[in-house]
């Protein structure tokens, strides 16, 4: 199975946080590191320290998106907090959801979150491609 792992963060998120709560986003799917072929984001978070090493020692691409492609995406928790923000209502969801566009199977880790040990929150969706 082909994955897109899609993240919103807090700014300043630990790598421990955003590790934790991609394993258990995986593990509830009954899935390993090695199904994922992608991550993506928001565009804001092209620069999340954390983010781009966990993509990097992982050896998945992150792919990066604008607030406005990533509101058009319907998504089935959508949070006006978030959209205050930044500007989508969704983050993880849209932004997995748009980089399988056209190969998406299903949604099949919704909006999950983490608050980590360093207080930062981490949202996790994976989307399911075809093979």
């Amino acid at each position: 199975m082909r994955v897109v792992v899609g993240v919103g963060c807090d700014r300043g998120v630990a790598l421990a946080t955003l590790e934790a709560a991609v394993e258990a986003a995986l593990s509830s799917a009954g899935l390993g590191r090695e199904a994922v072929v992608a991550v993506a984001t928001i565009d804001i978070k092209r620069d999340e320290v954390a983010l781009c090493h966990l993509a990097r020692q992982n050896g998945w691409p992150l792919h990066c998106y604008p607030a406005e492609t990533l509101a058009a995406i319907p998504v089935p928790h959508p949070s006006e907090i978030v959209r205050r923000y930044t500007g989508t209502p969704a983050v993880a969801e849209a932004a997995a959801l748009h980089r399988a566009q056209g190969t998406v199977v299903d949604l099949i880790v919704e909006k999950q979150r983490l608050r980590g040990e360093d207080g930062r929150n981490a949202t996790i969706s994976i989307v399911r491609m075809k093979p």
